[in-house]
């Protein structure tokens, strides 16, 4: 059972377990549920709403044999998620006024038979890879990958019964996605669930900031291209601030909705339905998509909805805080940017004289650093508690400094784990990662049975933190 709180002794932040694993995609987000609507888009028809997982394996049951060589079964049902993703991701239906996220029409997407048998095979491959989905290498967002039989149609995609033909010779899952996807590809995986970019439940007001203000913000200013009615927002941040509030008034009062400033549910879909009008977005064409500018907007900051490895960070940090300063409330860990998370950073920033956003700016993060850093220097190893930080997909080494926080923990982590190895020499938690980390490193490779290179890649990441949860938690941690 994972525990979302913290247990606080005697200035000792405790964990009872933590949640692991997370993508580079951080805004892809596999849905728990998915919307199918039985029928062609614009038939009168059932909407019906499953688990997403039982809509992969139904789909894959409906297309493909479970003869078939468990490498071709793979690569299809990669297909076939990634597929999915990108209309769930780019609101393919719902941005053009559908309440739906897909139909089980097969002239437009794919074969889902209702209350149909799963094949055990299939099941078992679904439940092994259903997080996992294609990009393109210099995109971010799900590959529309298209796919036919390959007898009766053909496409300009994967041919499902050429798949088999390429497993009976050898090809691995990958190998066969790359043979009709092209040699660009690759496949990476997303959390469940999450806080996605699909409209947050509650209206979008002044003040608020968050990954989807972003998405909006982006979307308002380049539907002021083809109607200047609507003012540019200068500073697009995520911030929701006097100038958001003033497009959307204009963007309200053009497309004829009550004007309000507020970005509420039937506002929000407009501004998607505009856009998607605007730019023309079709499914192949994604090169240069918003959330490409999200991402390339979003490389420095976080924003309200992100689960990169640094959530987590800024988690643990507030709750470290929060023992000292009583404007800032315990926080969940749970690697998700969320309301609670925002609140959290706002008092932070408050206390510091920063400006009141909820955004996680460089300044912000300097000054969470060091005050963790300062704390961190009055308390000897044993009485500081680390949660479990996933890989934050950086190469630590020998030269870096400050800017990557994760110095720290490594060094927080080798410290308590040199209590009780002697062959680890103690490190000073200086934030560097200086000569002497780079001996402990070294020592605690080669006491594992590591490559002992100095270097924190993620295979040494992941068993530092296995072995410094085994002694700082023994039998509390499952790993």
């Amino acid at each position: 059972m994972i525990y979302n709180h913290f247990e606080i002794k005697n200035k000792d932040i405790r964990k009872n377990n933590f949640i692991p694993g997370g993508p580079p995609a951080y805004f892809v987000t596999i849905p728990e549920y998915i919307t199918v609507h039985l029928g062609n888009p614009d038939d009168e028809a059932e909407n019906v709403t499953i688990p997403y997982i039982d809509y992969i394996k139904n789909v894959a049951s409906s297309e493909l044999y479970p003869t078939w060589p468990e490498n071709a079964l793979r690569a299809n049902i990669y297909a076939i998620q990634s597929f999915t993703l990108n209309r769930v991701v780019l609101e393919w239906y719902r941005s053009r006024g559908y309440n739906f996220d897909i139909t089980n029409s097969t002239l437009y997407d794919h074969a889902y038979v209702q209350n149909r048998g799963i094949y055990d095979n299939i099941a078992t491959i679904t439940d092994e890879i259903f997080n996992q989905y294609i990009v393109k290498d210099d995109q971010v967002i799900p590959l529309s990958a298209k796919y036919c039989d390959g007898r009766v149609s053909k496409c300009d995609g994967l041919y499902q019964w050429g798949t088999v033909d390429l497993a009976n010779n050898g090809y691995t899952p990958m190998d066969i996605l790359k043979y009709y996807y092209g040699d660009n590809i690759s496949v990476t995986e997303a959390p469940v669930g999450g806080i996605g970019l699909t409209y947050p439940g509650e209206p979008l007001k002044l003040g608020d900031s968050s990954l989807v203000v972003l998405r909006d913000q982006l979307a308002l200013n380049r539907i002021s291209d083809n109607f200047p009615a609507i003012p540019k927002i200068p500073s697009v941040s995520g911030y929701f601030d006097e100038s958001t509030e003033s497009a959307v008034k204009a963007f309200q009062k053009v497309f004829e909705l009550p004007v309000t400033g507020i970005i509420d549910m039937p506002t929000f879909y407009k501004i998607r339905q505009i856009y998607v009008a605007v730019t023309k977005l079709s499914e192949l064409s994604t090169s240069g998509s918003i959330f490409e500018e999200i991402y390339g907007i979003t490389l420095g900051t976080l924003l309200k909805g992100d689960i990169r490895p640094r959530a987590t960070y800024l988690q643990y940090i507030l709750n470290v805080l929060s023992l000292y300063y009583n404007n800032i409330q315990p926080i969940s860990i749970t690697g998700i940017f969320d309301e609670q998370t925002r609140m959290g950073l706002i008092e932070f920033q408050k206390i510091m004289g920063l400006p009141a956003t909820g955004i996680l700016d460089s300044e912000t993060w300097n000054m969470l650093y060091e005050s963790i850093r300062g704390i961190f220097n009055t308390l000897p190893p044993q009485e500081i508690y680390l949660p479990l930080f996933r890989y934050p997909s950086i190469e630590f080494k020998k030269g870096m400094g400050l800017e990557r926080p994760g110095v720290s923990f490594i060094q927080q982590m080798l410290s308590y784990i040199s209590l009780t190895i002697p062959e680890i020499p103690l490190v000073p938690e200086n934030g560097l990662f200086d000569e002497e980390t780079e001996k402990a490193v070294i020592a605690f490779q080669t006491k594992f049975g590591l490559e002992p290179t100095g270097t924190v890649n993620e295979e040494t990441w992941n068993e530092l933190a296995r072995i410094y949860r085994e002694q700082r938690y023994g039998n509390l941690i499952t790993p």
